[in-house]
């Protein structure tokens, strides 16, 4: 163990541990295997399903302490609560949308056309999902950047209809700041609901809410797996991907500032108490000097208790060398990883694009000393919707590309067909489908005949 001043956090040598004492330091934090909540947002949806708004209703009541009017909340309302947003903030909301907005327009994909051989056109066509529900978690502050970073991309792909849902706060409204980002996106159907109960009314729709083709967005325990149950009934609803605590790895050298990496770990910390930071480094000095700097930055966090608790769930590394380091990060598969390393900024050199090129297990990267974590969550223009609990590994950034289906098109001439015969008899014969063969050998007899 490497010496520190800090009795709460320690620092571990990788090349000490075995195999076993390895993997077990990359172990997360337990998510709980709770057949209580199962069954409890199965029942919740149920509910819904059944009794529709007057179960949203009083779910509401007993969840968020508000007796809802209006479940849906009018246009002239969405109109007021968003001037209520000051100016710089509205400022604030209109550059990250032009930053996003700007990532995301350049992911529009071209329709593929190939003629592999003449009379044989192939097409990838893409078209929007039409319709998507956007879960917008409520709590101690509003989201305005979730809203950004779903609602640009639907907008972007063109879907038919894009639905908003969030919980009322204890007023029963929603927060000036979502409602004026949701004008921004041009959403104009916006619910006030949370909670399970609002993913099971996007799923199945309710009187006052039609039902949608796929849901999005993150939220707590019950939103989760009310989303995980939904996706897995055929009359539900697709999602976006599974979601878990947020994560946070760095890797760094000696070159890398201290105070730069405890700001990093702890701004992830803060989303909640079971949120994962690590800090692999090269450097036992670094590690040291980040020790000490997170001890002095915790004690000014408003939000010091909860970055506290994460905290005991994170790890600092020591390693030999970057390459160990990659490996790691690759065992891990992190939501979030930020590299300060020496020259790494400078993507165009040889020794960058190697590191880079040996990532291949993390959903966001952040290069360099001056590209926080947060930046990413915010205004830089890519996607703060990512894939956790290392689904990294098989799992991407939320893109554009999620909010549109592709399809392909086919379209064969008479002589095309001629070509493919063949091959395609043969192959159908071999597999014992002669109603295959036959849809060729009937066809092929038309085009004989013509020509005789």
């Amino acid at each position: 163990m490497l010496a520190t001043s800090q009795p709460r956090f320690n620092a571990t040598d990788w090349n000490t541990l075995t195999s076993n004492e390895q993997m077990a330091l990359l172990a997360r934090p337990a998510m709980p295997d709770d057949n209580v909540l199962s069954i409890n947002v199965k029942n919740i949806i149920n509910t819904v399903k059944e009794d529709g708004d007057i179960a949203l209703r009083r779910f509401t009541e007993k969840f968020d302490g508000v007796q809802l009017t209006n479940i849906k909340v009018p246009e002239h309302i969405i109109q007021q609560r968003a001037d209520l947003v000051d100016t710089n903030t509205k400022s604030a909301i209109d550059f990250a949308y032009d930053q996003i907005f700007a990532f995301h327009v350049a992911q529009v994909a071209d329709t593929v056309n190939v003629e592999n051989i003449n009379g044989v056109k192939c097409e990838l066509r893409t078209a929007p999902i039409q319709s998507v529900g956007l879960y917008i978690p409520g709590g101690s502050a509003p989201l305005p950047s979730t809203v950004l970073m779903l609602g640009i991309p639907a907008q972007i792909a063109k879907c038919q209809r894009v639905v908003l849902v969030t919980p009322p706060n204890g007023l029963g409204d929603i927060a000036p700041e979502i409602l004026y980002a949701a004008k921004k996106c041009g959403i104009r159907e916006v619910y006030s609901l949370g909670g399970a109960q609002a993913i099971a009314a996007l799923a199945y729709g309710t009187e006052s809410i039609n039902s949608v083709d796929k849901i999005f967005g993150p939220g707590n325990r019950y939103v989760t797996e009310a989303k995980q149950q939904i996706s897995q009934d055929p009359q539900g609803a697709a999602i976006d991907m599974p979601a878990g605590p947020s994560e946070l790895m760095i890797i760094a050298d000696e070159t890398a500032n201290a105070d730069f990496v405890a700001a990093d770990l702890l701004s992830q910390a803060e989303h909640g108490a079971d949120s994962q930071v690590m800090l692999v480094s090269t450097s036992a000095t670094l590690i040291s000097a980040t020790l000490t700097a997170l001890e002095l930055q915790l004690s000014q966090l408003s939000r010091a208790a909860i970055a506290k608790c994460a905290l005991e769930n994170s790890r600092f590394i020591l390693v030999n060398n970057l390459d160990e380091a990659i490996s790691i990060c690759n065992l891990y598969a992190p939501e979030h990883l930020i590299i300060q390393t020496e020259g790494i900024e400078d993507i165009t050199s040889d020794k960058s694009a190697s590191l880079l090129e040996q990532v291949n297990s993390a959903a966001s990267v952040f290069v360099g000393a001056y590209t926080p974590e947060s930046a990413g969550d915010y205004a830089s223009g890519t996607n703060h919707v990512l894939p956790t609990y290392g689904y990294s590994k098989v799992l991407s950034s939320l893109s554009l590309v999620d909010f549109t289906r592709r399809y392909t098109v086919q379209t064969i001439t008479p002589k095309g067909l001629q070509q493919l015969a063949p091959s395609i008899m043969r192959l159908a014969k071999a597999e014992g489908l002669s109603a295959h063969e036959n849809a060729v050998a009937i066809r092929l007899a038309n085009i004989n005949a013509e020509v005789k």
